[in-house]
Protein backbone atom coordinates (compact mmCIF):
# COMPACT_ATOMS: atom_id res chain seq x y z
CA UNK A 1 0.00 0.00 0.00
CA UNK A 2 2.87 2.39 0.70
CA UNK A 3 3.76 2.59 -3.00
CA UNK A 4 0.17 3.50 -3.81
CA UNK A 5 0.14 6.18 -1.12
CA UNK A 6 3.39 7.66 -2.40
CA UNK A 7 2.03 7.75 -5.93
CA UNK A 8 -1.18 9.48 -4.81
CA UNK A 9 0.94 12.11 -3.06
CA UNK A 10 2.99 12.58 -6.23
CA UNK A 11 -0.24 13.16 -8.17
CA UNK A 12 -1.80 15.61 -5.72
CA UNK A 13 0.02 18.73 -7.04
CA UNK A 14 -1.39 17.89 -10.50
CA UNK A 15 -4.94 18.27 -9.18
CA UNK A 16 -7.58 19.53 -11.56
CA UNK A 17 -11.35 19.01 -11.44
CA UNK A 18 -11.13 17.58 -14.95
CA UNK A 19 -10.74 13.87 -15.65
CA UNK A 20 -7.13 14.07 -16.84
CA UNK A 21 -4.88 10.98 -17.08
CA UNK A 22 -3.28 11.98 -13.76
CA UNK A 23 -6.66 12.25 -12.05
CA UNK A 24 -7.79 8.96 -13.56
CA UNK A 25 -4.70 7.26 -12.14
CA UNK A 26 -5.26 8.93 -8.76
CA UNK A 27 -8.88 7.78 -8.71
CA UNK A 28 -7.96 4.17 -9.48
CA UNK A 29 -5.38 4.13 -6.69
CA UNK A 30 -7.87 5.65 -4.21
CA UNK A 31 -10.92 3.55 -5.08
CA UNK A 32 -9.14 0.25 -5.71
CA UNK A 33 -5.56 -0.17 -4.49
CA UNK A 34 -5.79 1.60 -1.14
CA UNK A 35 -9.45 0.77 -0.45
CA UNK A 36 -8.85 -2.91 -1.23
CA UNK A 37 -5.79 -2.97 1.02
CA UNK A 38 -7.84 -1.62 3.94
CA UNK A 39 -10.55 -4.17 3.25
CA UNK A 40 -7.84 -6.79 3.55
CA UNK A 41 -7.14 -5.50 7.07
CA UNK A 42 -10.75 -6.06 8.08
CA UNK A 43 -10.02 -8.87 10.60
CA UNK A 44 -7.74 -6.66 12.72
CA UNK A 45 -9.67 -3.41 12.19
CA UNK A 46 -13.04 -5.02 12.92
CA UNK A 47 -11.60 -6.53 16.09
CA UNK A 48 -10.31 -3.12 17.16
CA UNK A 49 -13.81 -1.70 16.65
CA UNK A 50 -15.24 -4.27 19.07
CA UNK A 51 -18.97 -4.89 18.69
CA UNK A 52 -19.07 -2.13 16.08
CA UNK A 53 -16.84 -4.17 13.78
CA UNK A 54 -19.60 -6.62 12.94
CA UNK A 55 -20.64 -4.43 9.99
CA UNK A 56 -17.17 -3.18 9.06
CA UNK A 57 -17.32 -1.04 5.94
CA UNK A 58 -14.85 0.64 3.57
CA UNK A 59 -15.57 3.18 0.85
CA UNK A 60 -13.61 5.81 -1.05
CA UNK A 61 -14.08 8.77 -3.38
CA UNK A 62 -12.01 11.04 -5.59
CA UNK A 63 -15.05 13.11 -6.58
CA UNK A 64 -18.44 12.57 -8.18
CA UNK A 65 -18.30 13.84 -11.73
CA UNK A 66 -15.78 16.61 -11.12
CA UNK A 67 -12.64 15.52 -9.28
CA UNK A 68 -12.18 16.63 -5.68
CA UNK A 69 -9.19 18.47 -4.29
CA UNK A 70 -9.22 16.18 -1.25
CA UNK A 71 -9.82 12.50 -2.12
CA UNK A 72 -10.48 10.12 0.73
CA UNK A 73 -10.76 6.52 1.89
CA UNK A 74 -12.74 5.77 5.02
CA UNK A 75 -13.66 2.80 7.20
CA UNK A 76 -16.38 2.62 9.81
CA UNK A 77 -19.30 0.70 11.22
CA UNK A 78 -22.01 0.76 8.55
CA UNK A 79 -24.70 1.01 11.21
CA UNK A 80 -23.06 3.94 12.98
CA UNK A 81 -22.17 5.73 9.74
CA UNK A 82 -24.44 4.59 6.88
CA UNK A 83 -22.87 7.17 4.57
CA UNK A 84 -20.24 9.93 4.76
CA UNK A 85 -22.90 12.52 5.60
CA UNK A 86 -23.76 10.71 8.85
CA UNK A 87 -21.75 9.74 11.89
CA UNK A 88 -18.05 9.34 12.66
CA UNK A 89 -15.41 7.35 10.77
CA UNK A 90 -11.69 6.88 10.21
CA UNK A 91 -10.48 8.70 7.07
CA UNK A 92 -7.28 8.82 5.06
CA UNK A 93 -6.76 12.28 3.56
CA UNK A 94 -3.90 13.47 1.35
CA UNK A 95 -2.32 16.90 1.71
CA UNK A 96 -3.00 18.92 -1.42
CA UNK A 97 0.71 19.62 -2.01
CA UNK A 98 1.46 15.89 -1.82
CA UNK A 99 3.60 16.24 1.30
CA UNK A 100 1.73 13.87 3.61
CA UNK A 101 -0.84 11.17 4.24
CA UNK A 102 -3.19 11.99 7.13
CA UNK A 103 -4.87 9.27 9.20
CA UNK A 104 -7.83 10.89 10.93
CA UNK A 105 -11.04 10.45 12.86
CA UNK A 106 -13.62 12.69 11.23
CA UNK A 107 -17.35 13.28 11.33
CA UNK A 108 -20.18 14.28 9.06
CA UNK A 109 -21.38 17.86 8.87
CA UNK A 110 -24.91 16.73 9.75
CA UNK A 111 -26.43 15.46 12.98
CA UNK A 112 -29.74 14.16 14.32
CA UNK A 113 -31.38 17.21 15.85
CA UNK A 114 -34.95 18.43 16.35
CA UNK A 115 -36.37 15.20 14.97
CA UNK A 116 -34.32 14.88 11.77
CA UNK A 117 -30.82 15.10 10.33
CA UNK A 118 -29.75 18.72 9.87
CA UNK A 119 -26.64 20.38 8.45
CA UNK A 120 -24.50 21.93 11.16
CA UNK A 121 -23.03 25.39 11.23
CA UNK A 122 -19.34 25.93 11.89
CA UNK A 123 -19.75 26.43 15.65
CA UNK A 124 -21.82 23.26 16.03
CA UNK A 125 -19.35 21.31 13.91
CA UNK A 126 -16.50 22.54 16.09
CA UNK A 127 -18.41 21.33 19.15
CA UNK A 128 -18.93 17.96 17.50
CA UNK A 129 -15.21 17.42 16.86
CA UNK A 130 -14.29 18.77 20.31
CA UNK A 131 -16.70 16.28 21.87
CA UNK A 132 -15.08 13.36 20.01
CA UNK A 133 -11.58 14.48 21.06
CA UNK A 134 -12.70 14.69 24.68
CA UNK A 135 -14.24 11.21 24.53
CA UNK A 136 -11.00 9.73 23.16
CA UNK A 137 -8.89 11.68 25.66
CA UNK A 138 -11.02 10.50 28.59
CA UNK A 139 -11.12 6.90 27.38
CA UNK A 140 -7.42 6.49 26.61
CA UNK A 141 -5.80 9.14 28.77
CA UNK A 142 -4.09 10.58 25.70
CA UNK A 143 -4.65 11.45 22.05
CA UNK A 144 -1.24 10.08 21.06
CA UNK A 145 -0.20 9.66 18.30
CA UNK A 146 -3.11 11.60 16.74
CA UNK A 147 -2.04 15.07 17.84
CA UNK A 148 -1.32 16.87 14.56
CA UNK A 149 -3.19 19.81 13.05
CA UNK A 150 -5.99 19.11 10.53
CA UNK A 151 -4.48 21.26 7.82
CA UNK A 152 -4.36 19.54 4.44
CA UNK A 153 -3.85 22.70 2.39
CA UNK A 154 -7.42 22.70 1.07
CA UNK A 155 -8.73 25.83 -0.64
CA UNK A 156 -12.20 24.85 -1.89
CA UNK A 157 -15.39 24.89 0.24
CA UNK A 158 -16.08 21.14 0.45
CA UNK A 159 -12.46 20.12 1.20
CA UNK A 160 -12.29 22.92 3.78
CA UNK A 161 -15.36 21.43 5.45
CA UNK A 162 -13.53 18.07 5.61
CA UNK A 163 -10.71 19.79 7.48
CA UNK A 164 -13.13 21.39 9.93
CA UNK A 165 -14.88 18.05 10.51
CA UNK A 166 -11.64 16.37 11.65
CA UNK A 167 -11.38 15.45 15.33
CA UNK A 168 -7.87 13.91 15.51
CA UNK A 169 -5.01 13.54 13.01
CA UNK A 170 -1.76 11.65 12.58
CA UNK A 171 0.26 13.30 9.79
CA UNK A 172 2.76 11.05 8.01
CA UNK A 173 5.18 12.84 5.75
CA UNK A 174 5.93 11.11 2.45
CA UNK A 175 9.54 10.71 3.53
CA UNK A 176 8.35 8.88 6.67
CA UNK A 177 6.16 6.31 4.94
CA UNK A 178 8.92 3.71 4.87
CA UNK A 179 9.52 4.07 8.61
CA UNK A 180 6.03 3.80 10.08
CA UNK A 181 3.79 0.80 10.70
CA UNK A 182 0.68 1.89 8.84
CA UNK A 183 -1.30 -1.20 9.80
CA UNK A 184 -0.71 -0.51 13.49
CA UNK A 185 -1.68 3.15 13.11
CA UNK A 186 -4.93 2.14 11.43
CA UNK A 187 -5.67 -0.30 14.26
CA UNK A 188 -5.03 2.44 16.81
CA UNK A 189 -7.35 4.75 14.89
CA UNK A 190 -10.02 2.03 14.94
CA UNK A 191 -9.71 1.78 18.73
CA UNK A 192 -10.19 5.55 19.01
CA UNK A 193 -13.25 5.29 16.77
CA UNK A 194 -14.65 2.50 18.97
CA UNK A 195 -14.57 4.85 22.00
CA UNK A 196 -16.54 7.44 20.04
CA UNK A 197 -19.07 4.82 18.93
CA UNK A 198 -19.50 3.59 22.50
CA UNK A 199 -20.22 7.13 23.66
CA UNK A 200 -22.61 7.68 20.74
CA UNK A 201 -24.48 4.46 21.43
CA UNK A 202 -25.08 5.68 25.00
CA UNK A 203 -26.47 8.92 23.58
CA UNK A 204 -23.75 11.15 24.96
CA UNK A 205 -23.54 13.33 21.83
CA UNK A 206 -27.26 14.16 21.65
CA UNK A 207 -29.41 16.38 23.83
CA UNK A 208 -31.92 14.66 26.16
CA UNK A 209 -34.73 15.88 23.90
CA UNK A 210 -33.11 14.40 20.79
CA UNK A 211 -32.67 11.07 22.57
CA UNK A 212 -36.34 10.98 23.53
CA UNK A 213 -37.40 12.06 20.03
CA UNK A 214 -35.34 9.22 18.56
CA UNK A 215 -37.29 6.76 20.67
CA UNK A 216 -40.58 8.26 19.53
CA UNK A 217 -39.52 8.17 15.87
CA UNK A 218 -38.32 4.58 16.13
CA UNK A 219 -41.68 3.62 17.65
CA UNK A 220 -43.97 5.34 15.13
CA UNK A 221 -41.64 4.85 12.13
CA UNK A 222 -39.86 1.52 12.68
CA UNK A 223 -38.34 1.61 9.18
CA UNK A 224 -36.77 5.03 9.73
CA UNK A 225 -33.04 5.24 8.98
CA UNK A 226 -32.46 6.27 12.60
CA UNK A 227 -33.22 2.66 13.61
CA UNK A 228 -29.82 1.39 12.53
CA UNK A 229 -27.82 4.25 13.96
CA UNK A 230 -26.89 2.42 17.15
CA UNK A 231 -28.43 5.09 19.35
CA UNK A 232 -30.66 4.45 22.29
CA UNK A 233 -30.63 2.63 25.60
CA UNK A 234 -32.49 -0.50 26.55
CA UNK A 235 -35.50 -0.26 28.85
CA UNK A 236 -33.39 -1.46 31.75
CA UNK A 237 -30.59 1.01 30.99
CA UNK A 238 -33.05 3.91 30.81
CA UNK A 239 -34.45 2.87 34.17
CA UNK A 240 -30.94 2.79 35.62
CA UNK A 241 -30.34 6.34 34.35
CA UNK A 242 -33.66 7.58 35.75
CA UNK A 243 -33.00 6.00 39.13
CA UNK A 244 -29.51 7.49 39.30
CA UNK A 245 -30.88 10.96 38.57
CA UNK A 246 -33.64 10.59 41.16
CA UNK A 247 -31.10 9.43 43.74
CA UNK A 248 -28.79 12.41 43.18
CA UNK A 249 -31.64 14.94 43.26
CA UNK A 250 -33.19 13.39 46.38
CA UNK A 251 -29.85 13.59 48.18
CA UNK A 252 -29.33 17.21 47.05
CA UNK A 253 -32.75 18.25 48.32
CA UNK A 254 -32.29 16.53 51.68
CA UNK A 255 -28.89 18.13 52.12
CA UNK A 256 -30.56 21.51 51.52
CA UNK A 257 -33.04 20.84 54.34
CA UNK A 258 -36.08 19.79 52.30
CA UNK A 259 -38.53 17.07 53.28
CA UNK A 260 -38.89 14.99 50.14
CA UNK A 261 -41.84 12.91 48.88
CA UNK A 262 -41.60 10.82 45.71
CA UNK A 263 -44.60 11.60 43.50
CA UNK A 264 -43.26 10.23 40.22
CA UNK A 265 -45.79 7.40 39.98
CA UNK A 266 -48.97 9.49 40.16
CA UNK A 267 -48.17 13.14 39.44
CA UNK A 268 -46.72 15.05 36.45
CA UNK A 269 -43.64 15.82 38.57
CA UNK A 270 -41.17 13.67 40.48
CA UNK A 271 -40.83 15.10 44.00
CA UNK A 272 -42.67 17.33 46.43
CA UNK A 273 -40.04 19.18 48.43
CA UNK A 274 -41.14 21.04 51.59
CA UNK A 275 -39.14 23.54 53.61
CA UNK A 276 -40.08 26.47 55.82
CA UNK A 277 -43.78 26.00 55.14
CA UNK A 278 -43.51 26.11 51.33
CA UNK A 279 -43.89 23.29 48.83
CA UNK A 280 -41.89 23.02 45.63
CA UNK A 281 -42.82 20.66 42.81
CA UNK A 282 -39.69 19.15 41.28
CA UNK A 283 -39.16 17.77 37.78
CA UNK A 284 -36.12 15.48 37.30
CA UNK A 285 -34.54 14.78 33.91
CA UNK A 286 -31.71 12.24 33.90
CA UNK A 287 -29.60 11.63 30.84
CA UNK A 288 -26.35 10.18 29.56
CA UNK A 289 -26.05 13.24 27.30
CA UNK A 290 -23.05 15.54 27.63
CA UNK A 291 -25.11 18.38 26.09
CA UNK A 292 -28.21 18.89 28.28
CA UNK A 293 -29.48 21.91 26.37
CA UNK A 294 -32.90 20.57 25.35
CA UNK A 295 -35.35 18.26 27.10
CA UNK A 296 -38.64 16.66 26.13
CA UNK A 297 -41.74 17.28 28.26
CA UNK A 298 -45.32 16.08 28.14
CA UNK A 299 -48.17 18.57 27.81
CA UNK A 300 -49.11 17.98 31.46
CA UNK A 301 -45.56 18.79 32.55
CA UNK A 302 -45.53 22.00 30.50
CA UNK A 303 -48.94 23.02 31.87
CA UNK A 304 -47.74 22.44 35.44
CA UNK A 305 -44.64 24.58 35.09
CA UNK A 306 -46.65 27.38 33.51
CA UNK A 307 -49.60 27.35 35.89
CA UNK A 308 -47.44 27.12 39.01
CA UNK A 309 -44.51 29.24 37.84
CA UNK A 310 -42.28 30.15 40.77
CA UNK A 311 -43.26 27.07 42.77
CA UNK A 312 -41.61 24.47 40.55
CA UNK A 313 -38.04 23.40 39.91
CA UNK A 314 -36.20 21.63 37.13
CA UNK A 315 -33.23 19.39 37.92
CA UNK A 316 -31.18 18.09 34.99
CA UNK A 317 -28.67 15.34 35.76
CA UNK A 318 -26.43 14.90 32.73
CA UNK A 319 -23.33 12.87 31.84
CA UNK A 320 -24.58 9.81 33.70
CA UNK A 321 -22.30 6.90 32.82
CA UNK A 322 -23.27 3.28 32.30
CA UNK A 323 -20.66 0.74 33.39
CA UNK A 324 -20.68 -3.03 33.40
CA UNK A 325 -21.67 -4.63 36.69
CA UNK A 326 -22.32 -8.17 37.89
CA UNK A 327 -26.00 -7.97 36.87
CA UNK A 328 -25.68 -5.88 33.74
CA UNK A 329 -24.90 -2.23 33.19
CA UNK A 330 -25.33 0.14 36.11
CA UNK A 331 -25.56 3.93 36.16
CA UNK A 332 -22.91 6.00 37.95
CA UNK A 333 -21.67 9.58 38.17
CA UNK A 334 -23.78 12.46 36.86
CA UNK A 335 -23.59 16.26 36.79
CA UNK A 336 -26.49 17.92 38.61
CA UNK A 337 -27.92 21.30 37.61
CA UNK A 338 -30.60 22.71 39.93
CA UNK A 339 -32.99 25.36 38.59
CA UNK A 340 -35.22 26.46 41.47
CA UNK A 341 -38.21 28.62 40.55
CA UNK A 342 -37.63 27.61 36.95
CA UNK A 343 -39.33 29.82 34.35
CA UNK A 344 -40.28 27.54 31.46
CA UNK A 345 -41.10 30.56 29.27
CA UNK A 346 -37.45 31.60 29.28
CA UNK A 347 -36.77 28.45 27.25
CA UNK A 348 -37.90 27.93 23.66
CA UNK A 349 -40.78 25.48 23.25
CA UNK A 350 -40.89 23.57 19.96
CA UNK A 351 -43.62 21.15 18.94
CA UNK A 352 -41.98 17.95 17.72
CA UNK A 353 -44.86 15.44 17.80
CA UNK A 354 -48.65 15.42 17.76
CA UNK A 355 -51.23 13.04 19.10
CA UNK A 356 -53.59 12.53 16.17
CA UNK A 357 -56.91 10.99 17.22
CA UNK A 358 -59.95 10.22 15.08
CA UNK A 359 -63.36 11.30 16.42
CA UNK A 360 -65.67 8.64 17.80
CA UNK A 361 -68.47 7.62 15.47
CA UNK A 362 -71.95 8.72 16.53
CA UNK A 363 -73.93 6.19 18.56
CA UNK A 364 -76.82 4.59 16.75
CA UNK A 365 -80.12 4.39 18.54
CA UNK A 366 -82.30 1.29 18.15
Amino acid sequence: MKDALRRICELQPSYTPDNTPEMQERGHLIRHDVADYIRGLSPSLATALGRFGEDFHVDASDGIGRKTELPWIRFCSKGMSPKPTEGYYCVLHFSTDGSAVNITIGCSSSKFQNGSFVTLGDDELDQRTLWARQVIQDSQGSLEPFTDSPDYGATRPLPLSFQRATAIVKRIGVEQLGEVDLDELLVRAAKCLRHVYEAESDGRDLSPADLDELEVIQTVRPNSRTKGQGYGLSVEERKQVENRAMELVRDWLKNEGYQVKDTSSNRPYDFEAKRDGTTMKVEVKGTTSDSPNAILMTRNEVDLHRSEKGNTALFVVSSIRLVNGDDGRIATEGTLEAMLGWDIDEWALTTTAYRVERPLPPCRSN
